[in-house]
């Protein structure tokens, strides 16, 4: 090629251009060129050339720009050639990454599927061969991660992977609930021994087994329903068997007031006690005045009594301190019981089923102690202490002993009603010559329902709510009958105001210490007080200046007839 376009050159400009010179000839100076050139000017041979020459150089634009056109061209085709091909690249590689992303996802959700169904040998041997432990929990844990990823999904239920190895975990499910149920119940028969500390076992051993329990729960049902009747059998066995010990104990320390061998005829009445017991030296005040009594109600946090303590020393007590005993016992037991059973089973349910028994031996203690019971002040208080006793598990944020407070406060009222009423009835039926005494003083039957109103109105204050209101009246004008009755046997009116005058002072020396809970009833008695000081008054100047008062009183009404008429 290059051969051609030399002998092209030369056809074109002959030899005037030598391609043969040497490359590295010495360059010929401008000026010289120039002169040259003037020099030639006129040769035709010059003119020839210059001309062909400016011909030349135009075809060689024209071919530079076609050239220039054509290298554009080529750069573009080979640039749309390259954005192609790069456009390919990259459909390809997304083609890639999404399939890579997709098998790393099917290897993320089959490397989770294997290790979800499978069981590994360790978990295996812990589940069969290992102790009941923390451990133990964790791989409890694991495998019940198992068992409920295969029940979740059904397609992954029906696959044929999981069949081979849904047989295996089922194994080892039964494995896990018969070993936990073994293992609690265990713990469940330890606490039947005699002498055992219950909350001990419960919060040391029991509570660490939470979890098992919640495995049975969750798969094994029917293992978890013997697993509760086991504990329900068990704690309400222990329990009946620990507060029926308790309230025979208690019972040996009981103070008798007001039983049943002080009525030993049909027609006996409160009164009869009185007269007796002053006689005997009986404990009979206390049924009437409340006294050191009261402070039982400031002992309610107090803990209970320790039978086997109090017998050693001797001791006996009021029948309201073997109540609170026993309550408190049952508030302190129930909380605790509760509480275990929420944390531990999570069912509220099998509480009320634990206490049956104890709920009944309480029953069938009440039963048996409060009909027998006449001690209307023992009554009240025991009202109180209950009253008190459910502010103290509402403080405590407990339900669980509503429904038995209910039901004892129900118990509670009708029988203090009925003794209630008894006191009262003794006043009105009682013969008052048989209860008269040849004295002015105050009269110590009088002086005893004047105490047991003063206390009743205490105990009124501090825990009533409303229904001792009435019957208050009622003894109030129970007594003001027995007073004006036991009056009436003296035989002047003198006598008849100086016993009166001296029970009212009395009654109200008592009323007083009670404070501002009695300033209502102590206001009733001041007013007869004063209206029977003035009838007394009256009695004594009549004795002595009888003629003189008469000559007063005369002319009085003359003054004021003779007055009316003027008027």
């Amino acid at each position: 090629m290059a051969g051609t376009h030399k002998k092209r050159m030369e056809d074109r400009f002959g030899s005037f251009f030598s391609f043969d010179e040497d490359s590295e000839s010495e360059d010929i100076s401008l000026d010289e060129l120039e002169e040259e050139l003037k020099e030639h000017k006129n040769c035709d041979v010059l003119v020839t050339i210059l001309t062909n020459g400016e011909k030349q150089r135009g075809m060689a634009t024209l071919v530079e720009g076609d050239l220039g056109h054509t290298e554009e061209a080529l750069i573009q085709t080979h640039i749309c050639s390259i954005s192609s091909e790069i456009r390919s690249l990259q459909e390809k590689s997304w083609d890639i990454s999404l399939k890579l992303k997709n098998r790393k996802l099917v290897e993320t959700k089959l490397a989770g599927f294997v290790e979800e169904i499978v069981a590994p040998p360790g978990l295996v041997n812990i589940l069969v061969n290992g102790e009941v432990n923390e451990g133990y929990a964790r791989s409890l844990e694991i495998l019940s991660r198992k068992l409920k990823f295969v029940q979740v999904d059904p397609l992954i239920n029906a696959s044929k992977a999981l069949n081979d190895i849904k047989q295996e975990l089922e194994r080892l499910r039964q494995k896990a609930l018969s070993k936990i149920s073994s293992h609690i119940m265990e713990i469940f028969f330890a606490m039947r021994n005699p002498g055992t500390n219950i909350q001990i076992l419960q919060q040391n051993l029991l509570q660490k087994h939470r979890y098992l329990v919640l495995f049975l729960k969750e798969h094994g049902s029917e293992t978890y329903g013997d697993l509760c009747a086991s504990y329900v059998d068990t704690m309400n066995k222990v329990l009946s068997t620990y507060f029926h010990v308790y309230v025979e104990a208690l019972e040996k320390l009981k103070l008798e007031i007001g039983v049943p061998s002080d009525f030993n005829g049909h027609d006996t009445s409160i009164i009869d006690i009185i007269i007796r017991g002053r006689e005997h030296l009986r404990n009979h005040g206390f049924m009437f005045s409340l006294g050191e009594r009261a402070n039982i109600l400031k002992e309610i946090h107090q803990p209970g009594l320790v039978p086997h303590i109090s017998q050693g020393n001797s001791r006996t007590y009021p029948y309201e301190v073997i109540f609170r005993s026993l309550q408190k016992l049952l508030m302190d037991t129930a909380s605790s019981e509760y509480l275990f059973m929420e944390s531990f089973f999570g069912e509220e349910s099998l509480f009320y089923q634990v206490f049956e028994g104890p709920f009944a031996v309480i029953d069938q203690h009440l039963d048996i102690t409060l009909p027998n019971c006449h001690d209307a002040v023992c009554l009240m208080l025991i009202i109180c202490i209950t009253r008190k006793h459910q502010l103290v598990m509402c403080n405590r944020q407990l339900s669980c002993l509503d429904n038995y407070f209910d039901k004892a406060l129900m118990y509670l009222w009708p029988r203090f009603k009925v003794v209630f009423d008894m006191y009262i009835q003794s006043l009105y039926q009682c013969d008052a010559k048989t209860l008269w005494i040849d004295g002015t003083h105050p009269h110590h039957i009088a002086r005893c329902y004047v105490e047991f109103t003063a206390s009743l109105v205490q105990l009124n204050a501090e825990c009533g709510d409303g229904q001792l209101d009435m019957n208050l009246e009622r003894l109030q004008s129970a007594i003001e009958f027995l007073l004006v009755r036991l009056a009436q046997t003296f035989t002047t009116t003198k006598l008849q105001h100086l016993f009166l005058l001296n029970n009212y002072d009395m009654a109200i020396s008592v009323l007083k210490e009670t404070g501002d809970e009695a300033k209502k009833l102590q206001k009733y008695f001041e007013e007869k007080l004063e209206s029977n000081m003035m009838a007394f008054v009256d009695d004594l100047l009549m004795e002595h200046f009888s003629d003189l008062l008469r000559f007063v009183r005369s002319h009085v009404c003359k003054l004021q007839k003779t007055t009316c008429q003027l008027l």
